[in-house]
């Protein structure tokens, strides 16, 4: 076992503040109750990926899921339709997933005339957001090198993380993320990962549009050297009804390590 650096993912956030005296509302489908609102999300996954050619790098980052609201209102907070909302940031541009009850839902910007929103709206802070903070908190941790050493772990409730690094002939990409649910057998030595969801670029993208191209993901491995990635997608659910729904397995070769947060 050797020490490292690990992100303390409860002590890490995503905070966007819209402030309507200084840019009108671009993300919103209704009058919002205030001028002001600071939005911080607790950090999920953060996922770096660089290019070997040219030594470019980003930091992508995902915030916990929560659902379209109105703040501050003394009654009918949800608003209608509701949708799941999923944040996910790099340092100057933001990616927002909406899954509504049916995959392809519009739903028009506030104010009428703004044009509608999509279920993947895409933008940069400074056209959108008064200001936005990425705060990432890092604290000690130790890599666990074997089976035994994770399953002892995993049953003293230590807290997890993982990290998975996955290279293509251009990409190198590593993915960071909270442990939330781990498979410990003691008697024949046995761990597996059940964990998300995490963010999953799309390494066939050029950088310019890697942002765009992300996908969320539940991650399992029960090996240091592979890993099995089960994709939310647009999935039918009848006939004439499309869904969003994690349901597409992808496999990749990669290198994982857990990690014990001391």
């Amino acid at each position: 076992m050797s020490n490292t650096t690990t992100m303390d993912f409860a002590r890490s956030f995503l905070t966007f503040r819209i402030d309507v005296e200084k840019k009108p509302p671009k993300t919103v489908s209704h009058k919002p109750p205030y001028n002001l609102n600071n939005a911080r999300i607790q950090l999920e996954c953060c996922c770096e990926v660089s290019e070997k050619a040219t030594g470019w790098s980003q930091r992508y980052v995902l915030g916990a899921s929560c659902k379209t609201e109105r703040v501050g209102v003394e009654r009918d907070i949800w608003t209608e339709p509701n949708a799941d909302f999923v944040p996910i940031f790099s340092d100057d541009g933001f990616l927002n997933l909406k899954t509504y009850a049916r995959a392809g839902t519009d739903v028009e910007l506030y104010p009428p005339g703004s044009g509608f929103q999509t279920d993947r709206q895409t933008g940069l802070h400074e056209d959108v957001f008064d200001t936005t903070r990425i705060d990432i908190a890092e604290c000690p941790g130790m890599l666990l090198d074997s089976a035994a050493d994770i399953v002892r772990a995993t049953l003293d409730n230590v807290p997890l993380n993982a990290r998975t690094r996955i290279e293509t002939d251009r990409f190198v990409t590593v993915i960071e993320y909270p442990i939330k649910t781990m498979n410990a057998n003691e008697r024949d030595t046995v761990y597996q990962t059940d964990t998300g969801p995490v963010l999953l670029p799309d390494l066939s993208r050029d950088t310019t549009s890697m942002l765009s191209g992300f996908e969320l993901a539940f991650a399992a491995f029960n090996r240091p050297d592979w890993i099995e990635f089960l994709v939310r997608t647009e999935t039918q659910a009848s006939a004439d009804v499309n869904v969003f729904h994690y349901s597409k397995s992808i496999r990749f070769d990669a290198e994982n390590s857990v990690i014990r947060l001391l």
